[in-house]
């Protein structure tokens, strides 16, 4: 975890006897194509099938969106673009999908209808399931109408993202069929909001724009030395006076789930527990001189484990979601010359728990897997930092928990493979790459989206290096980390405005990790014309 912690389709309407013909645009991944001078038009490197001398409209190009669409097949015809009698309605059968086409129509300043018939100029959203892979979906732009339809709302709400991308970027949709999929299941932004405090509505700005972007995971590291940022029924005692209450935590995962955006709340121990420890003192850990260890707790106490699993008992309630990060990073006693020597309490407590050839690092071992067994019942998917995982000891981490790999540089930190060669499903937050850490501390520097867009995928899980691409479906995704260690260093807005183009780069390349078509320049400008900004 932390450190210190086109050209615009022209022409008349096609007429009636005009059929279209369709070609795969295919684009070089060496290519700079996609973004022609300033004028921001959309030029194809080559078609698998020679234009028709035939037609009146040139053959489309894909869509300018981030993430770049994966394929597009061409067409002749003159696209979609919103007008005074464009609306957006729902198939038969789908009428789930009512919040996607309401943003939609909103968003593109036309008329909502329902459930009621497509007609000429329409949007119409539609569920097929069975039809396509998870998040997947096609967008049909033919006869003056866009049909986007997947398998699940999630899918069909990226092919809304894909219409407003474009419509932005070049006042369009252009002809022909958008076939599109994620290459990774999880997708995100981590924010720490224990060390800085964000408000509800800054937060609610990044899942808007990590719906944009396809993303579909936020973290929320709430809880840490400096603070413990939402409200506690079950210990008030260890909560900070700037927090959120649980009414604005719900109002967050509202919008979170009508975004299709999972929030993976962590809560972490036995490290990091500064704000719950000073309400417990009695449970924080001592050395053998009596010395307390900054934020970590004594495991070796039956205390601890009471307080912790009313905590997550608590807050597993109120989140609601799939995934549950249990932290398990950078325990102070393991961080020691001698951790037996130093915590000699944590020694005995091994060897009686575990047996006379256990280790304190089998203790907190043992200590994640309970943890694990306490929020599993609740539906959860357990996830942990990389270096709570040890090798050899006689307790191993249960194999079900996520590695959340993020540095190669603490105590019980191994390479990428030792994980990947156990069977683990690794999640990919690469410090080297995927870290903002406020403030800068420790050797950290503001990472760029240049940077990742260009040297970047989610096999490179530590430093430059790519893991064997034979380890590729081990690899769930990654998420682009936000850490508060100095937290004055910057305001909200700059913060904000430090991640935006490196998140963009952060989903372009879950979304497909290939060499994108565009350069990291018209990749940059292209963001502006989505977003808008000068």
């Amino acid at each position: 975890m932390s450190p210190s912690r086109g050209a615009l389709v022209a022409g008349a309407a096609l007429t009636a006897a005009a059929a279209a013909t369709i070609a795969v645009v295919v684009w070089p991944e060496s290519s700079d194509s996609g973004l022609a001078g300033e004028s921001g038009s959309r030029t194809p490197s080559r078609a698998s099938a020679a234009p028709s001398p035939t037609r009146s409209y040139p053959l489309s190009t894909p869509p300018r969106t981030i993430p770049a669409v994966r394929e597009h097949i061409a067409a002749r015809g003159p696209g979609w673009r919103p007008g005074p009698a464009a609306g957006v309605v729902i198939a038969a059968g789908s009428g789930t999908l009512a919040d996607e086409g309401q943003l939609l129509a909103k968003e593109l300043k036309i008329h909502y209808r329902g459930d009621v018939p497509a007609r000429a100029g329409d949007v119409e959203l539609a569920l097929t399931p069975g039809k396509g892979t998870p998040e997947s979906y096609t967008l049909t732009t033919r006869d003056g109408r866009v049909t986007i339809s997947g398998p699940d709302q999630a899918g069909v709400f990226y092919g809304t993202r894909t219409l407003k991308q474009s419509v932005r970027a070049d006042g369009d949709m252009p002809e022909g069929e958008v076939r599109d999929r994620p290459d990774r299941p999880q997708r995100g932004l981590n924010l720490d909001i224990a060390r800085k405090y964000y408000t509800v509505a800054w937060i609610e700005d990044r899942l808007r724009e990590m719906a944009d972007l396809k993303l579909n995971q936020l973290g929320l590291h709430f809880s840490d030395d400096q603070a413990f940022r939402i409200q506690s029924d079950t210990h008030p005692e260890v909560v900070s006076p700037q927090h959120l209450t649980k009414a604005e935590v719900r109002q967050i995962l509202g919008l979170a789930g009508r975004l299709h955006i999972q929030v993976v709340p962590e809560l972490d121990s036995p490290g990091h527990l500064g704000a719950v420890l000073r309400a417990h003192p009695d449970l924080q850990l001592r050395n053998v001189s009596g010395v307390r260890s900054t934020g970590s707790l004594d495991i070796s106490d039956p205390g601890a484990a009471k307080l912790i699993d009313e905590l997550l008992g608590e807050f597993t309630e109120l989140f609601g979601g799939r995934y549950w990060h249990l932290g398990a990073d950078e325990y102070r006693a393991l961080m020691a010359k001698d951790p037996a020597a130093s915590y000699p309490q944590l020694q005995r407590a091994a060897q009686q728990k575990y047996g006379p050839q256990a280790g304190i690092k089998d203790l907190a071992t043992g200590w994640l897997n309970d943890r694990a067994a306490v929020v599993r019942p609740r539906g959860k998917q357990p996830k942990a930092w990389n270096d709570g995982f040890f090798r050899d000891g006689v307790v191993h981490a249960d194999k079900d928990i996520e590695v959340e790999y993020w540095t190669g540089r603490e105590y019980g930190a191994r390479l990428p493979e030792e994980y990947l060669r156990e069977g683990r499903r690794v999640v990919n937050l690469n410090d080297e790459f995927l870290y903002y850490v406020l403030g800068q501390p420790n050797n950290f520097v503001y990472p760029t989206g240049k940077r990742i867009y260009e040297q970047w995928t989610p096999l490179v899980l530590r430093g430059t290096q790519p893991v064997p691409a034979r380890y590729s479906g081990q690899i769930l995704g990654g998420r682009f980390a936000v850490w508060g260690d100095l937290p004055l260093a910057q305001t909200p807005a700059q913060v904000a405005q430090g991640i935006r183009m490196p998140l963009r780069a952060t989903a372009q390349k879950l979304w497909d990790p290939g060499k994108p078509a565009l350069s990291w320049d018209q990749f940059r400008a292209l963001a502006a014309r989505i977003d808008g900004v000068g």
